[in-house]
């Protein structure tokens, strides 16, 4: 199968790509002990998981798919986190989960007796600092409901229970704001940690990232595991798919109103949802800084302010012609959806070989089935 024949919309991850975060997975591991699990919420194309599996020990969930996701795809250690468990939930993962890590002290108190002796058991617990680029991703923000705050701890809590789980970055790729929190932590629950096995310091650390200093971060890491005594977890999500994967869209037309706009055969709303969520405008490989020909990418839903982002070219763009929407990975196609009824995009990966090889694709029946499946008679 030639690129050169793919139909657009389509994403395409890169082998060699993946193998070069995945490396950098694995010195981070050699250095610290610290074990990974990569983290379903961000990134669950499980056809991949090949390539993945021999580098990181496992999955972390934040809901009950996800659970068996994990356990049937990828195996080794399955964690199983929810904001909030039904009892019909925490059932349903109980027999296919390693570690089973409740929100709230009250829905540990109400399903533990449902998991124990089953599962290793574990709490979230919400330190009141973290590192955040925007307030809707602060795990710490005003009146935050993820996980339990020092002050409303009941210190009877960590006799029962295996470890503790915190998340508190996103998207941090300063090692030192990272060490600073490891500090704070551990001078706000560092007597409680000393009583457990494991503790989870969850995703967001972004050590993949150019330049990022991974034996320090290690290093930091195995002295916080040696000063209290636990096997330490990470969670990473964007660190391991970061930069591997482009959305290709097709340029379908082009307007005009006071600036050009390309329309694509795509659109954030449905294809690349955090693009519109957070504002980040996505990069376009044929870009150019300093091009003299500017556009506006916007996508052909009928969402007035969808568009991918304003970028330069040094050519004009012509209708027909490939654009690649880099980094299109993380929080993409678990985020897909049938907004205006549009071509949902095929799945690809370029093996280290140059083969091309289909992960998935979609038709009109998958749309149709995601709305209903019984008329009413």
């Amino acid at each position: 199968m030639q690129k050169s024949e793919l139909k657009t919309p389509y994403f395409m991850i890169d082998e060699s790509k993946l193998i070069h975060n995945l490396e950098i997975a694995k010195q981070l591991k050699d250095i610290s002990g610290v074990k990974l699990v990569l983290a379903l919420k961000c990134f669950s194309t499980w056809g991949v998981f090949d390539i993945i599996k021999p580098y990181l020990d496992g999955t972390t969930s934040s809901g009950p798919y996800e659970v068996r996701l994990g356990h049937e795809t990828f195996g080794g250690e399955t964690h199983a986190y929810s904001v909030g468990y039904s009892e019909d939930d925490v059932k349903a993962v109980a027999d296919i989960c390693d570690k089973m890590i409740f929100n709230s002290q009250s829905q540990l108190a109400a399903y533990r007796h449902l998991v124990e002796g089953k599962v290793s058991l574990g709490l979230r617990l919400n330190p009141g600092v973290s590192y955040a680029g925007q307030d809707l991703a602060n795990p710490a923000r005003q009146f935050s409901r993820l996980g339990v705050q020092a002050d409303h701890l009941d210190s009877s809590v960590f006799e029962s229970i295996d470890g503790v789980m915190f998340h508190m970055n996103c998207e941090n790729k300063d090692v030192d704001a990272f060490i600073r929190l490891l500090e704070s932590i551990s001078t706000q629950f560092g007597t409680y940690l000393d009583q457990l096995d494991w503790v989870s310091l969850g995703g967001g650390v972004f050590f993949t990232w150019p330049g990022y200093d991974v034996k320090k971060l290690g290093m930091a890491l195995k002295a916080f595991a040696e000063k209290h005594n636990v096997h330490l977890y990470l969670e990473p999500g964007e660190a391991i798919i970061t930069r591997t994967t482009d959305l290709v869209v097709s340029v379908v037309d082009i307007v005009e109103n006071e600036m050009k706009t390309a329309i694509v055969d795509s659109a954030t709303e449905a294809h690349r949802l955090d693009t519109l969520i957070y504002n980040e405008p996505a990069s376009v490989y044929e870009s150019s800084q300093n091009g003299e020909h500017e556009y506006v990418i916007g996508s052909c839903s009928c969402l007035a302010g969808d568009q991918f982002c304003i970028a330069k070219f040094d050519q004009p763009l012509e209708i027909g012609q490939k654009l690649h929407l880099m980094d299109s990975a993380g929080y993409t196609m678990v985020k897909l959806n049938w907004f205006n009824g549009l071509r949902m995009p095929s799945v690809y990966c370029e093996r280290s070989n140059g083969e091309v090889q289909k992960l998935n694709e979609f038709d009109y029946t998958d749309f149709k089935r995601s709305l209903s499946q019984w008329s009413v008679q």
